[in-house]
């Protein structure tokens, strides 16, 4: 008996470049960079000055103050990233469908400004400082809970919280649970918005963040020889995944294909990869063996590739490793060279970008890629966006505590 079929039928996104997903492409493709100085607050004191911010972000156009007041930021995006989502899945969830339709979000950290501002009147005021909402603001599973309320999807609902991998998990996940025959439809992706002094003043003190604040632009490097750490970002990206006959019985459009989920562990370092990449290996392994698709049939695999000395090389000998000689006739895109690192909302963004490669031909390039990093000797788009038709994109991402996720999208034919 085969397997069911999953599709994904609704895009959506705000990014660093774009706060939608026709604006986030069109630069992505263009080759435009959303990093540039800390506008949130003072970083003067910080050895790392810069970050990729959404921009322009006013919650109450999108959503009613009343609710919006009491939602962190990644909350916000999620909410709004839910209402365009559904709008352009044109999907109706009621009554007769709403138990078969989950949301299952990827959140890395949660609500760390309200986290901080709190702690702050708790100083001052003591315990009638702290807000009786406090703790649903904060915790990071509001994300998908309030995307409920306000889609009013009753399936599944979950967050994963797996560091940089958060998204990517829930998107394999949300596809295990089409495939098991527990939901039609679930919304999934990841969310993220740590932009914050503890935040930063965390990452800068790894020394994993990028010090180049006079050169923002190119600062975010992904395997290039001088990279010097990643650019933290924020943002959302969502998508809707459909069990196909679902779909083509209220007639969807469908964007892409999703065939295979891999995930696994390092049991290796709080932070660094195995120099082989073993766990990377492992989940793009999986994925491949998943979906029951040969590693020669792949021709694009959007990359972790965080701009960090150490994950960008793990990576690149991992990719090496499992696809021998056919590696090298690989594009490689690395979206995080213009969007920054996106934590938790990194694999959800990325995967939409993927879905967009497929359905609309077209490779983005990987910017600020000068001079090829040690052993970093792979096709990683450096010459700009390439106009070409893809068949299987493996998307990719890789956190702390080891922890690894990769799903395969295909370009889709009935």
């Amino acid at each position: 008996m085969s397997r069911k079929r999953v599709v994904i039928t609704g895009l959506s996104a705000i990014t660093p470049i774009g706060n939608d997903v026709a604006t986030s492409w069109k630069n992505l493709v263009a080759g435009v960079s959303g990093v540039g100085p800390v506008t949130k607050f003072d970083a003067s004191d910080f050895a790392t000055q810069i970050v990729a911010e959404v921009k322009d972000w006013v919650a109450k156009d999108h959503i009613p103050f009343k609710q919006a007041k009491r939602m962190e930021v990644f909350t916000q995006y999620a909410v709004h990233c839910g209402n365009m989502l559904m709008e352009d899945c044109a999907m109706t969830i009621d009554d007769s469908n709403s138990h078969r339709v989950g949301v299952l979000l990827g959140c890395g950290l949660g609500g760390l400004e309200t986290i901080e501002a709190t702690h702050a009147k708790y100083l001052d005021r003591g315990p009638r400082g702290v807000s009786p909402f406090f703790i649903p603001i904060v915790i990071g599973n509001m994300a998908p809970g309030q995307v409920s309320i306000f889609t009013g999807a009753r399936g599944p609902n979950l967050a994963t919280t797996s560091a940089c991998a958060s998204g990517t998990h829930a998107i394999g996940y949300a596809f295990s649970e089409i495939l098991l025959g527990r939901a039609d439809a679930m919304i999934t992706g990841g969310v993220e918005s740590t932009i914050s002094h503890l935040a930063l003043g965390g990452f800068s003190s790894m020394k994993a963040m990028s010090t180049r604040n006079d050169d923002p632009l190119r600062a975010s490097r992904p395997f290039e020889r001088d990279r010097d750490g990643f650019v933290m970002g924020e943002g959302c990206g969502l998508l809707m995944l459909e069990e196909l006959e679902h779909a083509k019985a209220r007639g969807a459009k469908i964007y892409a294909e999703i065939v295979g989920f891999g995930a696994s562990g390092d049991a290796y370092h709080m932070t660094a990869p195995s120099e082989d990449g073993i766990g990377m290996k492992l989940c793009m392994k999986g994925a491949l063996n998943d979906a029951g698709v040969s590693p020669q049939d792949v021709d694009c695999i959007n990359a972790h590739g965080t701009s960090t000395p150490l994950n960008d090389l793990a990576e690149s000998r991992s990719i090496k490793s499992v696809f021998g000689k056919h590696a090298y006739d690989i594009a490689i895109t690395a979206n995080k060279s213009m969007v920054g690192h996106l934590l938790g909302a990194a694999g959800g963004v990325e995967a939409v970008f993927s879905s967009l490669s497929l359905n609309e031909g077209v490779i983005p390039g990987t910017l600020n890629m000068e001079n090829p990093g040690d052993e970093c000797d792979l096709d990683y788009t450096a010459n700009g966006s390439v106009e070409r038709q893809v068949n299987y994109v493996l998307s990719n991402s890789f956190g702390f505590g080891g922890t690894n996720a990769s799903v395969l999208l295909k370009r889709f034919e009935d």
